[in-house]
Order: C-alpha cells, then structure tokens, then sequence
C-alpha cells in the first residue's frame, strides 16, 4: 500500500477507517443505542423548527433566524452521521458518487455548526453591548448574509478535494467504503484539512471568547440588581460550556487517530474508544445545542413542549419575543 508517489494509499499518513466487526450481542446493543439516540435528537430538532416555522415573528428575528439554522444544520448532520455509521457498521461499498455527497454534505454541515454558534455569540455581543444599534446592526437580511457565508466558509476546503477527485479519477460509478480519505488523492491533502481545522478551531475559538467576555463584563457594570447578574453570567458561563462542547467536535479526527497510533485497529480497545469517541465527541454536542437553547428561552420552549405533546394543551402558548 505504501508508495513514493505521495498518494492517499500511503500507510504513513492514513489508516483504515472501516472495520468489519462481528455483530453480536454487545455490537448490536452498542449500534442500536448509537442511532437510536441519533434518531430521537432528530426528532426533537424538527420538533423544535416546527415550533419556530409556527410562529412567523421567529423569522424576522436574527437570533431566532440563526436558531432555526443551527437546527437544520445539526438535524441533517445528525441524520447523514447516521446512515454513514450504519453503512459502515455493515461494511457496505457504496457508489463513489453517493459517497462523495455524504461526505460533502457532512463535512459541510460539521463545520456548520461551530460557525453558526459564533455567529450567534456575536449577535448576541451586539444585543447587550450595543442595543441602540442592535436592530440596525443585525437585521434579518444581513444575518441571511452572514449564513451565507458561513456555507461559503465550510465548501471551500471540500469543494477542491472534490474537484480534484473528479479530475484525477472521473470514475464516480466504483463503489468504494465511505470515508472521507477514500476521497483523497495525494497526502498534501489531508494536511489541508488538518491546518483548516486548526484555523477553524483557534478563529471561532476566538471570537467565543471574545464576545464572551465583554457580554459578561458589560452584564456585571449595567445590571443594578446583583441577582440579575448572576443569572446573566450563569446563562453566558452555560452558553460557553456548551459552545467548548460542539468546538471540540473538531479534534474527532485528530482523537481517533491518535488512539489509532496507541491501540493498534485490531484492538477491541481501539473499536471501544472509538465508540466512545463517536458518541461523546461528535454526537452529543449536535444534541445538547437544541436542549441548552431551547429550554432557556421563555418564547420558544412553551411552543416546544405543546407540539412535541402532539398539541395536548387547551391553549396554543402565545410568543413574547424580547
């Protein structure tokens, strides 16, 4: 497998990222937890965009605009990240062109959601630090905008893996086991991706801290109240924390391999940890971001409880956005 060309075959810089495991009692149970939550958390999410596409006043609101994307964003993740890990629990070859979309698609929407978050962070630094300016500054066409450039953002990188795929090796009709280097051609690429997230991780790391720190700065000089201050470092020291969660969502690949180069991929350890690694580290972030804002928000979580109880109150909640 290894060669001097410098291709993505060469042993040194990959490792295989399918293993054909034997489905017994403990994989079995292992897998039907693994997408069953997946499923659930989806099911909660749509729940939730319902509950914001009910009320149209949702969508002329920025931070309810960026909500009601981070939604979407994680629910399709969530979904693809499924079909993904049940395709490859099942060592399934796929056609190369299917797989170039699942991979393009979840590539796309993981680096999403780090991106939203900031943005959302940053919309939020504005509302408290500048909120004579906050309706002029964040309007919903330049949130649209902003959105948009985060998609712009998050294709860039994959868009020219794709492109040189399709130059290099036109055949899209070879069914291959989806991963995101059957992709690759050369090794230069994956240290592409490697430096993108590492610019990734440290930009929005950034503006995290940032906006956070002067929300929390303008929130303890403004606020009269010491009790209200405390409430308002609690929900931004919450916000953080769930933000930390979903950016360390980007050191997924550096974990797995790193247990890779220790464990060895015949060991069970390595097939546990990995596991592990898929569920924590990729998996329960995209779950808590509906839950963290959701259920702190006085608008739209009355909404949420009478939709996902299948409309059981008398009385549709009413919305007072603020």
């Amino acid at each position: 497998m290894a060669g001097s060309n410098g291709t993505a075959e060469d042993s040194s810089f990959t490792y295989q990222q399918i293993f054909k495991l034997d489905m017994d009692l403990v994989t079995s149970t292992k897998t039907a937890v693994a997408v069953l939550t997946s499923l659930f958390f989806f099911f909660v999410n749509c729940v939730m965009f319902f509950a914001l596409k009910s009320k149209h006043i949702f969508f002329e609101t920025p931070r309810y605009i960026l909500f009601g994307h981070m939604l979407m964003n994680d629910s399709v993740l969530l979904l693809v990240t499924t079909v993904m890990y049940v395709v490859a629990l099942c060592f399934l070859p796929i056609p190369k062109s299917i797989c170039t979309l699942l991979v393009f698609i979840s590539h796309c929407t993981f680096r999403n959601a780090p991106l939203t978050l900031a943005l959302m962070s940053l919309e939020r630094y504005v509302a408290v630090c500048f909120p004579l300016r906050h309706c002029t500054i964040a309007t919903p066409k330049r949130t649209g905008i902003g959105i948009g450039i985060i998609w712009f953002l998050s294709t860039i990188n994959i868009i020219t893996d794709i492109i040189l795929a399709l130059i290099l090796n036109p055949n899209f009709a070879d069914f291959i086991f989806c991963t995101l280097e059957k992709l690759f051609v050369f090794k230069w690429q994956i240290d592409k991706n490697q430096w993108f997230d590492v610019i990734y991780f440290a930009s929005v790391a950034l503006i995290i801290i940032f906006t956070y720190i002067m929300i929390m700065i303008t929130a303890r000089s403004v606020s009269s109240d010491k009790d209200s201050a405390k409430k308002a470092l609690k929900t931004v020291m919450l916000h953080l924390i769930q933000l930390g969660l979903c950016l360390t969502s980007f050191l997924y690949v550096t974990i797995e391999r790193t247990l890779y180069m220790m464990t060895g991929s015949d060991s069970s350890l390595f097939i546990n940890l990995r596991y592990l690694n898929y569920i924590i580290v990729l998996i329960l972030p995209r779950c808590l971001s509906p839950l963290i804002y959701g259920m702190r928000d006085e608008a739209v979580w009355p909404l949420f409880k009478y939709f996902f109880c299948y409309r059981s109150g008398k009385v549709k909640p009413s919305v007072n956005v603020h």
